[in-house]
């Protein structure tokens, strides 16, 4: 199979809650390796409020299974107290990977 389908996920922490959110994401880590259709996920910070998320998959029902799965949830979980606004979260079609 290919790799040609992903997710990218921009997170806004509130004023002083980026390195909680850079915590919450490590430990993220573990969630998505436990998923078997997730292919790769990076967590990555941009500056010290914005925040990321970028995974692989190689089947919509992966991708699907994905955001249906774990790491929405423990989102959910903490959004209202790590966000200062709604994750912006979008499917991407992989066009090339090595």
């Amino acid at each position: 199979m290919t790799v040609d389908r992903g997710l990218l996920a921009t997170l806004k922490a509130k004023s002083g809650k980026g390195d909680e959110l850079a915590a919450f994401l490590e430990q993220g880590r573990a969630l998505a390796a436990a998923e078997t259709g997730t292919v790769t996920w990076y967590a990555f910070k941009i500056d010290d409020t914005t925040y990321g998320i970028f995974d692989t998959f190689e089947t919509e029902e992966a991708r699907q299974a994905h955001l249906d799965g774990q790491i929405p949830v423990a989102l959910g979980q903490v959004a209202a107290d790590l966000l200062a606004a709604d994750p912006d979260i979008r499917p991407v079609d992989v066009i090339a990977v090595t």
